[in-house]
């Protein structure tokens, strides 16, 4: 898939965040999870990569499977604050 370096960009932002998960990234953009980490293999430094990999490995917000019911939204309230 090709995406425009602004939607590229987002995809980066949506995986690192911890409460977006998979599911958000596939609604938005088609990618599966298997996907996603391809994509940030392919784009991130190998260093990168590796902590994204482990940050990201077992954590139940990146799937809303495993989430707690509790978690009713995407992101965290200070995670948009004006530069």
């Amino acid at each position: 898939m090709q995406f425009s370096g602004e939607d590229e960009s987002r995809i980066i932002e949506m995986a690192w965040e911890d409460r977006t998960p998979f599911e958000a990234i596939y609604l938005q953009f088609g990618l599966n999870e298997k996907q996603v980490i391809q994509f940030m293999n392919k784009r991130l430094k190998v260093s990168s990569f590796k902590l994204w990999r482990t940050r990201v490995s077992g954590r139940k917000t990146k799937h809303i499977k495993l989430r707690s019911k509790d978690v009713i939204r995407g992101y965290c309230p200070s995670q948009y604050k004006h530069r």
